[in-house]
């Protein structure tokens, strides 16, 4: 009996260790980039690592391909990534961009419109990668990226430019019922009006993203997309904003913030993002936390609202600093 009892607590003591050390151990994100037209992405990319790494549970690398595009404006932010240094051109495919994927929880996507294709055998990986059970987070222009890549567009659900039109899915939004619509028309995809502060609504309140978020707030100066289709399938619109592209009496809201499934794999996909000043909103940052825990794991832990964080009638921002 008393053997019994020792091989028990000893039982108990070494899974109790194992439970601790899993506790403890780092949700580990990739971050992707090298090609966008939106020129702040060598910034927005530490930017993304640091508001993640500050929390003390994420531990954050870069994967940059070889090929850089509009990457001038914000050099001076290209050495913080720790890579090897690239070359600025045209968008052109870097056959050497090949990260090991399976050694991640997530990614992040910071790539843009007319981003180079990337080698089938990358391709090919990281849809396994998602398809098994890996995060994807696809942040504002990453929806714009490869159309013709049939799984990627699943992924994100929807997306815009690229040649997007009916061929490649519906528009999806929010109707003036306050339902997903999936509208068949004809038409290209991808629009946005000026950049301008917005009421973002949460139109998912029980989602471990959203959940305990206001019932709408400011976000900072930023492009709303519209207009955006795809396959739009097995996606969860969480939050919402209106455009200036459509007209009010259609009551059409777009789609800001969505949940994915992809095969055993969790996808979080936000428009927002355009540039610095959208990327310091708290809102955001809220936002990329929470998506970026719920990819990697299914839930949100840190669900704590942080005290500054926006009302419906105030934006609220955090002055970006990097941590030396």
């Amino acid at each position: 009996m008393l053997k019994s009892t020792f091989y028990l607590l000893l039982g108990f003591v070494f899974f109790a260790s194992i439970s601790c050390q899993s506790k403890d151990e780092k949700i580990k994100v990739l971050i992707v980039d090298g090609q966008n037209n939106h020129v702040v992405w060598p910034k927005s990319t530490i930017m993304m690592k640091q508001y993640l790494e500050e929390t003390g549970v994420f531990q954050v690398d870069i994967s940059r391909t070889q090929f850089l595009n509009k990457s001038e404006t914000f050099s001076e932010w290209l050495a913080l990534a720790d890579v090897p240094k690239g070359v600025e051109g045209k968008p052109k495919t870097d056959p050497g961009f090949n990260p090991d994927f399976s050694k991640y929880d997530v990614v992040i996507s910071n790539f843009g419109w007319q981003a180079a294709s990337w080698s089938e055998k990358t391709k090919a990986e990281f849809e396994t990668y998602v398809n098994n059970g890996g995060g994807f987070v696809s942040v504002h222009a990453a929806d714009n990226s490869f159309p013709e890549w049939k799984a990627y567009n699943k992924m994100i659900a929807i997306g815009g430019w690229g040649n997007r039109n009916e061929k490649d899915g519906p528009y999806l939004y929010v109707d003036k019922d306050n339902m997903p619509k999936r509208d068949y028309t004809e038409g290209a995809a991808g629009s946005h009006g000026p950049k301008e502060p917005f009421l973002v609504t949460t139109y998912n309140k029980e989602h471990p993203i959203t959940k305990g978020m206001p019932d709408s707030w400011m976000h900072t100066s930023d492009e709303c997309y519209a207009f955006l289709r795809g396959p739009a399938e097995n996606v969860t619109i969480l939050a919402t904003a209106l455009s200036s592209k459509k007209a009010p009496e259609l009551e059409q809201k777009e789609p800001v913030v969505m949940a994915i499934d992809y095969g055993k794999g969790r996808v979080f996909h936000t428009t927002l993002g355009h540039d610095t000043t959208s990327f310091e909103c708290v809102g955001f940052i809220t936002l990329l936390r929470r998506g970026v825990e719920w990819a990697a794991t299914g839930q949100v832990v840190n669900n704590e609202m942080p005290e500054d964080f926006p009302t419906a009638q105030k934006t609220a921002s955090r002055s970006f600093k990097v941590q030396k």
